[in-house]
């Protein structure tokens, strides 16, 4: 039988092994409480280790795990684990029972580990009991995976996979004999040397077929935004470049951090939030950042003091196409401003908008350029070595606080399902993220969006955001901020469309007559056979009617029968 070609890691993906130290693990995570269904008396553990033995075989991401080319020539590639163990990877956390701070508290601890290499990436962690605020008892699900398997829309994908959408499993089909990955004992040293100069080959060949491509979009992305203004012909990229990238202010997000990390949570109504975005013409991304934005300034108003210069964050975007499921990571960055600097809601909400539509812009055009790969040879030594003396060398002493830096933290946005999803017959109610912080950058703040609700994972080192309950609340409170600027707005609204009824003074009231005195031109029905004369004036308000109402034309008329005709006969 053929033996499957060897599935070497994209150059983005083996970047995350690259950068990883003890202090800045590259792994993704989400916590997530699920409701008890009724009647439900056994372990949470046991029921979701049956559930995913019947799911294993759905994604590779389960049973893969690395081997490294020989003398680390080339990036890593995929095996299958012969050794596969699902009670290693599904684990039980201690405790009868925990409060959801006592959760969020071991899930930030467990976060700040590494993942062991020698196996998957990747763990799940089971509650068996979690008592929330109002008293009523939960269960809780951890997972945590190597971001070189895999990005958030990757892992939103592999949680479909996982998951059902009712309280009844669906039927999963076995697994098909005829996939199969590369076991550890298949390879030999001589093939997998061979395929790092194949997949390098490759990649350069790639690279030299995209440049004409890139470097034709790129001029004209460039010649678009050139100025046309006769007054400045001359002004140089070089200019255009350095007026549109401006460096970070100093914050205590901006420190070299170590491996113990906090992790706190909120949940907001996401109809509100569209509709609040709607309101003000923005997107739901938009609205989101204006509430990290606010929330923000609270927090740094109340712990350090806000800067004078706008905080910058640092977005990843997503450069998937809808119709790719692959796991692997295909996305950038990219910088927005979020006008913490500014003090005025809509004023703010203005900047943020601003800075966004020019993201929007610059990934329209320069999206197909952004590169996810590059060649394995010799990168492990160049780009890993590089990595790794920066990282050390950057969050040595205080030389992070002393370095200029483009971003002070991670905003990531990652749309989810809509529709409540289920694992072992238990609703998932929450799905809060943990993504990745870094030597500089200390604070992250994802945001799902999962079945009406937006729910915030804010993850940090706990020396850059030693306060973190006051920022979790510090989101609620934006948003309730929000809440009340959008009502005012519909309430003002309201009233710009509500008829206005002019005040009269007493002098006006006093020339103006009695409902009864209208000034009628009649004649007299009985004897004259004269036309009825089909314009009328008022005398309250001086036009003229084309179509008289019947109260007046039938009031002309009564009063003729009793009065002699005569013209211009006031009542």
């Amino acid at each position: 039988m053929t033996q499957p070609a060897l599935k070497h890691l994209s150059g983005l993906d083996a970047t995350f092994l690259y950068l990883e130290t003890p202090e800045t693990p590259m792994h993704v995570g989400s916590l997530h409480l699920y409701e008890k269904p009724a009647g439900f008396r056994g372990s949470f553990h046991k029921a979701v280790m049956q559930h995913m033995a019947r799911r294993i075989h759905l994604s590779s991401i389960f049973t893969n795990r690395l081997a490294f080319m020989p003398f680390d020539l080339g990036h890593p590639i995929w095996v299958h684990d012969d050794a596969f163990d699902l009670g290693r990877h599904i684990r039980k956390v201690a405790g009868k029972s925990l409060s959801v701070r006592q959760a969020q508290d071991m899930t930030a601890t467990l976060h700040g580990r590494l993942i062991d290499r020698n196996h998957p990436l990747w763990e799940f962690y089971v509650f068996d009991r979690i008592v929330r605020d109002d008293g009523s008892v939960c269960l809780g699900f951890y997972s945590k995976i190597h971001h070189a398997a895999l990005d958030g829309k990757g892992g939103t994908a592999l949680a479909n996979a996982v998951l059902d959408v009712s309280a009844i499993p669906r039927e999963v089909a076995p697994p098909d004999p005829s996939r199969r990955t590369r076991s550890a004992g298949d390879l030999k040293i001589g093939e997998m040397i061979g395929a790092v100069f194949s997949n390098s080959l490759a990649q350069y060949a790639k690279l030299a077929k995209s440049l004409p491509g890139a470097a034709s979009q790129l001029g004209s992305a460039l010649t678009q935004s050139a100025p046309t203004s006769p007054a400045a012909p001359q002004q140089s990229l070089r200019a255009k470049a350095a007026s549109a990238v401006s460096l970070a202010p100093k914050t205590p997000f901006n420190v070299g951090i170590g491996a113990e990390r906090v992790f706190v949570t909120a949940s907001l109504p996401f109809d509100e939030c569209k509709q609040m975005a709607k309101a003000v013409g923005g997107s739901f991304n938009d609205i989101v950042m204006w509430i990290c934005s606010t929330a923000l300034r609270s927090y740094l108003a109340q712990h350090a003091s806000i800067p004078k210069k706008t905080l910058v964050a640092a977005m990843p975007v997503s450069l998937r196409d809808d119709s790719n499921k692959d796991m692997g990571n295909q996305a950038s960055m990219s910088l927005a401003s979020l006008g913490t600097h500014i003090a005025h809601p809509a004023k703010r909400m203005a900047a943020i908008m601003e800075s966004t539509a020019k993201v929007k812009q610059a990934l329209s055009q320069f999206k197909s350029m952004l590169p996810t790969d590059y060649p394995s040879f010799l990168s492990p030594w160049i780009v890993g070595g590089a990595a790794r003396l920066a990282l050390k060398t950057y969050g040595r002493g205080s030389m992070a606080e002393r370095l200029p830096m483009v971003a002070n933290l991670v905003i990531s946005n990652v749309p989810g399902p809509q529709v409540p999803l289920y694992m072992a017959g238990a609703r998932m109610l929450t799905f809060h993220p943990l993504s990745i912080v870094m030597h500089g950058l200390g604070l992250n703040i994802t945001i799902q969006t999962y079945a009406g609700s937006v729910d915030f994972g804010i993850i940090a080192a706990q020396n850059a955001l030693p306060h973190a309950d006051d920022l979790a609340q510090a989101i609620t409170a934006a948003f309730e901020e929000a809440r009340g600027l959008y009502a005012a707005s519909q309430q003002s609204a309201a009233v710009a469309k509500t008829p206005v009824k002019t005040p009269v003074s007493r002098a006006t009231k006093k020339q103006i007559p009695a409902p009864k005195s209208i000034a009628v031109k009649t004649v007299n029905l009985a004897s004259s056979s004269t036309p009825i004369r089909r314009k009328t004036r008022t005398a309250l308000s001086g036009k003229t009617s084309l179509a008289p109402s019947a109260d007046t034309s039938q009031h002309a008329a009564l009063h003729a029968r009793k009065t002699p005709a005569r013209k211009n006969t006031r009542l």
